[in-house]
């Protein structure tokens, strides 16, 4: 008998995305099994596909389009992960089997997808596997049904380094939207959409642990007009990255890039020419921008939309301009040093920052002078645990560092070297020649490479430069 589907759950009035993917997995487990059993024309086969089809145009609807995708063991609606207990582990599993033996790693449907699409597509599903590469076979099948809304993808497809560049630049503006969308709500009055804003998390996280260099290689492309919301964005990026290197499972990655994504909140509620001074500001507006901690712990603390109270990002509102001996502000009411999270976005907060040019900074600094400063200013009051994870995995020179190499050649640090031991040794793309002349294209160089005839590298950073003197924007490098 088919599964029954909670139509509460799978309706446009569900908040959770997760409850109605699970919602649509079911319906699809009860639509496969039934056409298992019984033909198409059977009363409970067409029961189920027009169950299965009237959740699935419930759920486009509300988000456009579905990607339903599988990474190991688990799935993935739209990016968010789909749990899995003891009640749908058989569900899930058999679906899962049956898109792996066909070699499917994710499965997309747009609106417009019609009832009879569906039984075409799951009786593939069910048919068994031949000789040769089974994606292909399957494609070849689907192409002569007629289903035009419901399209395959491949599993473990290997990108090429433009599309994960492309992945990446379209997980970055997306969540650069979003970031625009909530703060500009908050600032409003609003209502925030929480469910967008951990999407738009869950993207990001899972960039950076399968393209992360493509991913932080984003945090380059910063536009003045739109720092506010790209600042957000890149000290996401730069806590999950340093969250990943201090062994931060991934659910606890996601909650730290949450927080990290909505760490300055409070400064919606800030008087905007305050925020946007160019010059020094008084000790009165110094003492109204000292307020955003508090304001954004309030903001977050009001937010409807969370499954519970988001402490952990409430904290890392309220604490990241504290400093790890308390010295910062606003000043604590009770002992100890702030909590890892607040810590964590501190330092991707100062470093983001300080390579970025602001209504006050029209000069950003060096990323590796930024690097020294955090590591050995004690004034910056920051955690230097923290600050050497950070440098252990963006390496001496960070992606996006304009360098001067001893060939007089000029390149612009694309990822860090993989090998810890020589962090001094990046990857660059050279954009120019030892002439200063432009290359038509970037040529991409390990500068641990070793000449075999004096075995020492081919090429060695001597210093490195200021993009703007040149004229260089190192973002485009990155598009």
């Amino acid at each position: 008998m088919p599964m029954p589907v909670d139509r509460r759950a799978a309706g446009v009035g569900a908040s959770s995305l997760q409850l109605r993917g699970r919602d649509i997995l079911q319906s699809l487990f009860a639509a496969f099994q039934a056409l298992r059993l019984y033909p198409i024309e059977n009363e409970t086969v067409q029961h189920t596909l027009t169950e299965l089809h009237n959740v699935v145009t419930r759920v486009l609807e509300q988000e456009g389009s579905l990607d339903f995708r599988i990474a190991g063991d688990f799935f993935f609606l739209n990016e968010v992960r789909l749990r899995i207990d003891l009640s749908n582990y058989a569900t899930f599993g058999t679906l899962a089997a049956a898109l792996k033996r066909h070699g499917i790693g994710a499965v997309h449907i747009e609106q417009g997808v019609a009832n009879a699409e569906w039984a075409p597509f799951l009786s593939l599903l069910l048919s068994r596997v031949g000789s040769g590469d089974p994606f292909t076979a399957f494609n070849a099948r689907l192409a002569r049904t007629p289903v035009n809304y419901i399209t395959a993808r491949p599993r473990s497809v290997a990108l090429s380094d433009e599309e994960q560049r492309e992945e990446a630049k379209r997980a970055y503006l997306q969540t650069v939207r979003v970031a625009k969308e909530v703060l500009t709500d908050v600032r409003l009055g609003k209502a925030v959409n929480v469910r967008k804003v951990k999407r738009a998390v869950q993207g990001i996280v899972d960039q950076v642990l399968t393209n992360r260099s493509s991913i932080v290689g984003m945090t380059t492309l910063r536009e003045f007009d739109e720092y506010t919301f790209t600042h957000s964005v890149n000290v996401c990026i730069f806590s999950v990255v340093i969250g990943q290197k201090l062994g931060l499972e991934k659910e606890q990655l996601y909650e730290l890039g949450l927080g990290a994504l909505l760490h300055d909140m409070g400064k919606m509620r800030i008087d905007s020419r305050v925020l946007t001074k160019p010059g020094a500001l008084t000790d009165e507006e110094w003492q109204e921008m000292k307020r955003h901690p508090r304001e954004g712990l309030l903001a977050l603390f009001a937010m409807r939309g969370f499954a519970e109270i988001p402490y952990r990002q409430m904290l890392v509102a309220y604490e990241h301009h504290m400093k790890v001996d308390r010295s910062g502000y606003p000043t604590p009411r009770r002992s100890g040093t702030p909590t890892l999270f607040p810590r964590i976005v501190a330092v991707a907060d100062g470093f983001d920052a300080g390579t970025s040019m602001r209504s006050y900074q029209y000069r950003p600094f060096a990323p590796d002078q930024v690097l020294k400063d955090m590591l050995e200013n004690p004034a910056r009051g920051l955690d230097s645990l923290v600050v050497k994870a950070f440098i252990n995995v963006t390496g001496v020179y960070p992606v996006g560092t304009l360098v001067v190499l001893d060939t007089f050649e000029m390149g612009v640090v694309a990822a860090s070297n993989p090998d810890p031991a020589r962090l001094h040794q990046p990857i660059v793309r050279i954009i120019s020649d030892s002439m200063g002349n432009a290359l038509p294209e970037p040529v991409t160089v390990n500068l641990s490479e070793v000449d075999p005839v004096t075995g020492l590298p081919k090429r060695t950073i001597i210093k490195t430069a200021d993009p703007q003197k040149y004229g260089i924007n190192v973002g485009n490098y990155f598009l």
